[in-house]
């Protein structure tokens, strides 16, 4: 890509994590959030912003920390807070509770929204993270982000989302429970 098509990277890890136990910023003592920031960094992200809420932690660097006071509204005020925190043509949008995510499916689905703007990862066929989304499309995936849910109704609404299959990379599984 070129410079001119910068990527963020927004980490959505504000979460209380209740059917965890804890949030799932701190499991595994961090490791997922670790994780996360160097699937970013390495899969091309130039700036990368951890949306906290539940737990405010120190974040690993390169990654920058922004907290989200609503984050009890939902998934959405998570991905409000990050957006709002970045300035890039391209937001990489992920979780930190998909730890097999990594760099190799960060930069096949940034690759992929060169054309578009808009595309994710998917396993076997099933919609995943990351997620990545044009600056010229973030008014209209704000809109349709309510409570606990994300950009999924906006993608869901798109006929130009490019699809990934990243299975060969990983599950993409989100862990809900310990």
């Amino acid at each position: 890509m070129s410079s001119s098509h910068v990527a963020a990277g927004v980490l959505l890890a504000a979460g209380a994590g209740t059917r965890y136990g804890m949030p799932k910023v701190l499991a595994e003592q961090g490791s997922w959030l670790s994780a996360a920031v160097t699937a970013l960094r390495d899969g091309g992200c130039r700036d990368i912003v951890v949306v906290l809420g539940a737990a405010v932690v120190p974040v690993p660097a390169p990654a920058r920390a922004v907290v989200a006071d609503d984050w009890a509204d939902g998934l959405s005020a998570s991905l409000r807070a990050g957006i709002r925190a970045v300035d890039a043509e391209l937001a990489v949008i992920t979780l930190v509770d998909t730890p097999d995510i990594g760099a190799d499916a960060v930069r096949r689905v940034l690759a992929a929204a060169a054309e578009t703007g808009l595309a994710r990862a998917v396993y076997a066929g099933r919609p995943g993270h990351p997620v990545v989304i044009a600056r010229r499309f973030w008014p209209q995936m704000l809109a349709a982000a309510h409570g606990d849910t994300g950009a999924g109704p906006f993608l869901r609404g798109r006929a130009d989302v490019v699809d990934v299959e990243c299975a060969d990379l990983g599950t993409g599984a989100d862990v809900d429970e310990p």
